[in-house]
C-alpha cells in the first residue's frame, strides 16, 4: 500500500511540475549524503564537470540505484572520463523510471585545468521525457557548468550549475527542466580520512543541506556515511578498491519511504 500510495503522489507532482531532473551518480556519492561537487573523479562528468580538470587516469564504470525498493523508480547510468593534456573529456549516460513514465539524459563534457589550483567545466546535454500515450515524447538540448578551486592542500571549494539558461521541456504547461544550484566544500583531513558538505538549490524548492565522511583505512576499503535534508535522509556506504577495479555499494534511508540500495563498479586505476 505504501509503494502505491507514493506512485500516486509521485505521477501526480510530475504531472504539475514534469522535466528531465538532475540526478548524481555513482554509489560513493549516495554513501556520502550525496555531498559531491567538490569530488574530483570520473563521476565529475555528470557530477561537477570542473573536477575534470584534475582527473590524471582514464576511468568508466555503471550505477544502479533502486529507489525506496521500487523498480518502476529505478536510476540506471554510466560514465566516462579521458584526460588529455590539462584537462578531460567526459560522456554520461542516465534513464530513470519505466515504460509509463521515463526521462532519458545523454551528455558530453570537458573540464579545464588553468592552474594546480583551479579548473572549469561544461556539459552539453540531450533530455527527454515520456509520460503514458497522452503526453508523449518532449526532448530538449540544455547545459551545464562548474568550477572548483584548491583553496589549499586540504580544502577545496567547488559550485556548479544545471540547465542555467532555464530551458523549457515542453511548451505544454510551460514546462522547464529544472534549474539547479550546488556549492559545496571538501576538506582531506588526511589521507585516509575526508568530509565533504554540499547546499543544492532548485529554483522552485527549499534548499537541501548535505553532508558526509569517507574513511580510507586501508588501500583496498572505504567506509562511508552521510545526511541530506528536504527531506531527511541517512546515507551509508562501502568501497572495495583493488588495482584497477572498484565496487561502491550505498544506500539511502528515509523513515517513512525506506531504503534506496545503489552499487557501482568503476574501473580506475589505482596508484
Amino acid at each position: 500500500m505504501k509503494k502505491i500510495y507514493f506512485l500516486v503522489l509521485f505521477f501526480s507532482a510530475r504531472t504539475l511540475f514534469a522535466g528531465n531532473s538532475f540526478y548524481l551518480l555513482g554509489a560513493r556519492s549516495l554513501g556520502m549524503g550525496g555531498a559531491s561537487v567538490s569530488l574530483s573523479d570520473f563521476w565529475s562528468a555528470e557530477n561537477n564537470q570542473a573536477g575534470l580538470g584534475f582527473l590524471k587516469d582514464a576511468g568508466g564504470g555503471l550505477y544502479y540505484e533502486n529507489r525506496f525498493g521500487i523498480k518502476e523508480m529505478s536510476i540506471k547510468a554510466g560514465a566516462f572520463a579521458y584526460p588529455i593534456k590539462s584537462g578531460a573529456l567526459g560522456i554520461s549516460v542516465s534513464s530513470y523510471g519505466f515504460n509509463l513514465y521515463n526521462e532519458n539524459k545523454a551528455g558530453i563534457s570537458y573540464g579545464q585545468r588553468f592552474s594546480e589550483k583551479f579548473s572549469a567545466g561544461i556539459q552539453l546535454n540531450y533530455v527527454s521525457t515520456q509520460l503514458g500515450e497522452n503526453y508523449g515524447k518532449h526532448q530538449s538540448f540544455t547545459g551545464a557548468v562548474g568550477i572548483m578551486a584548491k583553496l589549499s592542500n586540504e580544502l577545496t571549494l567547488a559550485t556548479h550549475l544545471y540547465n542555467p539558461t532555464r530551458t523549457k521541456l515542453s511548451d505544454y504547461n510551460n514546462e522547464k527542466i529544472p534549474t539547479i544550484m550546488r556549492i559545496g566544500l571538501m576538506y582531506a583531513f588526511s589521507e585516509k580520512v575526508l568530509l565533504a558538505a554540499d547546499i543544492d538549490k532548485n529554483i522552485y524548492e527549499k534548499p537541501i543541506v548535505k553532508s558526509g565522511i569517507e574513511y580510507h583505512p586501508i588501500p583496498i576499503l572505504y567506509f562511508r556515511m552521510g545526511i541530506a535534508t528536504n527531506p531527511t535522509q541517512n546515507n551509508f556506504g562501502l568501497g572495495i578498491q583493488t588495482k584497477e577495479l572498484r565496487i561502491d555499494i550505498a544506500t539511502g534511508y528515509h523513515s517513512k519511504l525506506g531504503f534506496s540500495p545503489a552499487v557501482s563498479l568503476a574501473y580506475q586505476p589505482f596508484k
